[in-house]
């Protein structure tokens, strides 16, 4: 398709499904059914802003500038009354298909490790109140006899 096409969003809104996804970021419609089930992130997350703009969940995750110079590989044309500025931030020759795919490196923030004094709360109170209390019947035990 034409790339200089201009799309209005009642024209992109019924494009919201896994077989015809196409979602505006930044001004640009984007048709990424082919991208659906490749995205990192999972089907889903294009599901869920297909027929939209998804400019601020974009932006928001924080994507790659590789991630962004995709947007000119499914790029159909542009969202009429939008100005593009961000072209000059995009490398047109960086979305063709590089010869050797890199690996994606991902972390996970593991929980913050319980507080000390967790350790004593959740152990050694219940087992003193334990103590306490058969201590307490072997002495109300005792002076009973």
């Amino acid at each position: 398709m034409d790339k200089e096409k201009m799309f209005t969003l009642s024209q992109v809104a019924p494009h919201k499904s896994k077989q015809d996804c196409w979602i505006i970021i930044n001004g640009r419609v984007l048709d990424v059914t082919k991208f659906v089930e490749e995205h990192p992130g999972g089907e889903e997350v294009l599901i869920e802003s297909a027929g939209k703009d998804a400019t601020k969940d974009f932006e928001y995750i924080g994507h790659s500038k590789a991630a962004k110079n995709l947007l000119l590989k499914y790029q159909i044309g542009y969202l009429q009354g939008y100005k593009i500025q961000d072209d000059d931030n995009l490398d047109t020759d960086s979305f063709k298909e590089p010869i050797k795919a890199k690996e994606m490196e991902a972390f996970v923030i593991k929980e913050d490790p319980k507080p000390n004094y967790l350790l004593f709360v959740e152990y050694f109170l219940p087992f003193l109140a334990v103590a306490f209390y058969l201590y307490y019947r072997y002495l109300t035990g005792a002076l009973q006899l």
